[in-house]
């Protein structure tokens, strides 16, 4: 283990609230109850889980045989599997990993951005890059957003301003934003701006058997047996799901040397005889993982993995799970064989932790609201706040902490 996972200002109670009503908006498919590490719950998940397919049925079953306890992963999208005619998703193959065309994906375009755009008081400005943010000479209150657009500066004004940029990017235009009054970065007078960056121990893994896989829809699987320890094994290990099926075009974009010989067929037949899954250990937060800017602005990223033992720790037991599921005895070569590839630094979807909240404005970017300790109107409001991040995705989290901080500030602004 290389570290702790820092305690919470806020606790599961705290959020719970704002976790349900992010499944509600979202439409959140899943079984409460059926996770083995699942907190409680004020309601029941708004849609039915997504049913398994019967080779993913196949394996659940196996798993259950064999003492584990597989759930039904949470799927925001707007699949109905009562009323397939009338259902806005065609529950496709091409969803995991890509746009979906026909905009039945549970995500922030179609269900925050489009539907505000209707709301007649909303702009949306594109080829649009903020590069800093001006305060009051006291540094106290932000009174411009600069904007870089189609080769113009232009100022934008209100009396609150929330960051939601990511977690680099948001410490990137905090950081580009140094002035007499916060000479080390904007509301960086803890020198926690851009430090303690995370995304995840990731690890994408391939599992060749002779049978045939045929599932389309395939992530709808997910095991957290090993998410607080495994056996003889005290340290947390994380969270294993299924992922979008492999097919020959993403087998040989991710692995260009590796299939450059290949032809098309082969990587076909191989990709219908795949079983995908996706391990996600805690990454843990580190001061000295983190984002900077240089004198012309630009980021730089300064990174070490955490927790690479968790991580192997994670595979070895995913190895062992399909030891119950019989696809060791049919395996290519009779014998397990696994391609696998970790996720390089460049993949940044689970970034998070460059400004995070707490009580001591000494230790802390944020307070508890997520405003700016040192600002009176700034409230930065994505991934950037977290702590520490788990072994999960933290989208829920943001969905959450985002209604959250949004009816605090709404509740300010009428007051």
């Amino acid at each position: 283990m290389d570290g702790s996972s820092p305690a919470w200002p806020l606790s599961y109670d705290d959020f719970e609230p704002w976790y349900t009503g992010a499944e509600q908006l979202y439409q959140v498919h899943g079984n409460g109850g059926e996770d083995p590490t699942e907190g409680h719950r004020s309601a029941p998940y708004p849609w039915p889980a997504v049913s398994h397919e019967p080779r993913i049925a196949e394996i659940t079953a196996g798993l259950e045989k064999g003492g584990y306890h597989p759930f039904h992963a949470p799927c925001g999208i707007m699949l109905d599997e009562a009323d397939r005619p009338r259902s806005h998703c065609i529950r496709c193959t091409w969803c995991d990993g890509y746009p979906c065309l026909v905009h039945a994906k549970s995500d922030a375009e179609v269900i925050g951005v489009r539907p505000a755009l209707g709301a007649g008081n909303v702009t949306l400005l594109t080829g649009a890059e903020v590069t800093r943010l001006e305060t009051d000479p006291a540094g106290r209150t932000v009174t411009g957003v600069v904007v870089a657009r189609g080769g113009d500066r232009e100022v934008y004004r209100g009396d609150m301003v929330a960051l939601c940029a990511g977690a680099a990017n948001s410490a990137k235009i905090l950081l580009n934003s140094a002035s007499d009054a916060h000479p080390h970065g904007l509301a960086n007078g803890s020198d926690q701006v851009g430090r303690n960056y995370m995304f995840h121990n990731c690890l994408a893994v391939v599992a060749l058997a002779k049978e045939k896989n045929d599932t389309v829809f395939q992530k709808t699987l997910g095991i957290n047996d090993f998410y607080f320890g495994a056996p003889d094994y005290d340290y947390p290990a994380g969270n294993i799901q299924m992922i979008g099926k492999s097919n020959a075009e993403a087998m040989r974009g991710e692995k260009p040397k590796l299939t450059k010989l290949s032809p098309e067929w082969s990587l076909s037949d191989v990709a219908g005889h795949a079983v995908d899954f996706w391990l996600t250990t805690e990454d843990l937060p580190v001061p000295e993982n983190r984002v900077t800017t240089d004198g012309d602005g630009n980021v730089h990223l300064a990174y070490t993995p955490t927790n690479n033992d968790e991580a192997a720790r994670l595979y070895h037991e995913l190895k062992k799970i399909l030891n119950h599921t019989g696809m060791a005895e049919h395996h290519v070569l009779r014998k397990n064989f696994y391609m696998n590839m970790s996720i390089p630094v460049a993949g940044c979807a689970h970034q998070a932790g460059t400004c995070r909240f707490g009580t001591d404005p000494a230790t802390s970017v944020l307070d508890t609201d997520c405003k700016a300790h040192e600002l009176d109107n700034l409230y930065v409001v994505d991934t950037s706040f977290f702590p520490s991040i788990g072994a999960v995705n933290p989208a829920l989290t943001a969905m959450a902490n985002a209604l959250r901080v949004g009816e605090h500030i709404r509740d300010r602004i009428a007051s």
